[in-house]
């Protein structure tokens, strides 16, 4: 969990994704249309990916993306 805090307050916006989850990449375009330029880290590409979609699980997340840090707080679009 450290980890997710850790890579979601490096930058001022960052998602977390799925290249397969349509909404995901819906929120990453919305987000750029404000003139934002969130770093993504998408999951399902990293060879730790599972371990951080549990870790934001663990944090609120359910499902575990799009999961989105804006500031230094985590934000979920959907429950």
């Amino acid at each position: 969990m450290d980890m997710v805090l850790k890579l979601g307050t490096q930058n001022p916006v960052v998602i977390f994704s799925k290249t397969s989850c349509g909404i995901s990449h819906a929120i990453s375009t919305l987000i750029r249309g404000f003139g934002a330029n969130p770093v993504i880290h998408e999951l399902d590409e990293l060879p730790d990916g599972h371990e951080i979609e549990n870790a934001l699980m663990v944090l609120g997340c359910n499902p575990g993306v799009p999961a989105v840090f804006i500031g230094e707080g985590i934000h979920r679009w959907f429950e």
